[in-house]
């Protein structure tokens, strides 16, 4: 072996040694100005920070949607449309059980509506943001005033306002994927009905899911079950069950 490639290595594996930190697209636009670079090679760094900033972005928003939609819990029926005799769940009952969740994590909506391709319809916008990342949702709704059987039985004006409300609350469940149930606890339990007390599931699962033994982890599953029972929450049965079986095997492998 040379000396100069015993040198070499010895240099490398010396503990002393500081580890080499990568430079950031702003310190390699800084810098290429100091060197006097060209202004497309200036330009060319620059578009690489703005696509690492926004790519952050967007990872921290789907990060964040996933801890939502964990949060997410079916929301009772609390109307009815006296044209279908279907019950649903009114926009207000919707913003009251999702807005706390949602604005927890950093989202914010903004609605707006604009001129649809499809005749007698109006396109309802929603973009939601979060930091540097925003996603626009659309949804065409009908506004020609008919009611299910094909009558006439509302004005235009009043068609488009209802369809601008009918599009706003589809929207509202699309984007966080949430179920709508029938039962209603009147706000009890985080505003779901049939549902264990949201604080009650959050901290059953963090028991499940900190279990440090397969005994502990089936008397905290059971406790949580019983509670979820007796209530009828099948939504928190599942995903306690879920909880369980990960946790379960995690110890297992341990082990």
């Amino acid at each position: 072996m040379s000396t100069q490639l015993e040198h070499a290595i010895a240099n490398v594996r010396r503990p002393e040694m500081e580890p080499v930190e990568t430079p950031n697209a702003m310190q390699l636009i800084q810098a290429a100005i100091n060197q006097g670079s060209s202004i497309d090679t200036i330009e060319r760094l620059a578009k690489l920070q703005r696509e690492m900033v926004e790519y952050s972005a967007m990872v921290d928003f789907n990060e964040a949607m996933q801890r939502v939609q964990q949060k997410m819990r079916p929301i009772s029926a609390d109307a009815t449309n006296p044209q279908t005799k279907s019950r649903y769940a009114s926009y207000s009952k919707l913003d009251k059980a999702l807005r706390p969740i949602y604005s927890s994590e950093g989202f914010s909506l903004s609605f707006n509506t604009a001129d649809s391709p499809l005749p007698d319809h109006v396109r309802v916008l929603c973009d939601v943001s979060r930091g540097g990342h925003v996603k626009p949702y659309q949804i065409d709704m009908p506004s020609d005033g008919k009611g299910a059987k094909g009558g006439d039985v509302m004005t235009k004006t009043h068609a488009t306002g209802a369809a601008t409300s009918y599009g706003m609350r589809y929207l509202l469940k699309m984007i966080f994927n949430v179920a709508v149930g029938e039962d209603d606890d009147d706000g009890n339990g985080g505003g779901v009905a049939g549902s264990m007390d949201l604080n009650d599931f959050d901290r059953a699962i963090s028991l499940i899911e900190s279990a440090q033994s397969l005994s502990m982890l089936q008397v905290t599953f059971v406790e949580a079950y019983k509670v979820a029972t007796r209530v009828n929450d099948m939504a928190a049965i599942k995903q306690l069950t879920a909880a369980k079986d990960k946790r379960k095997a995690e110890l297992s492998e341990n082990n």
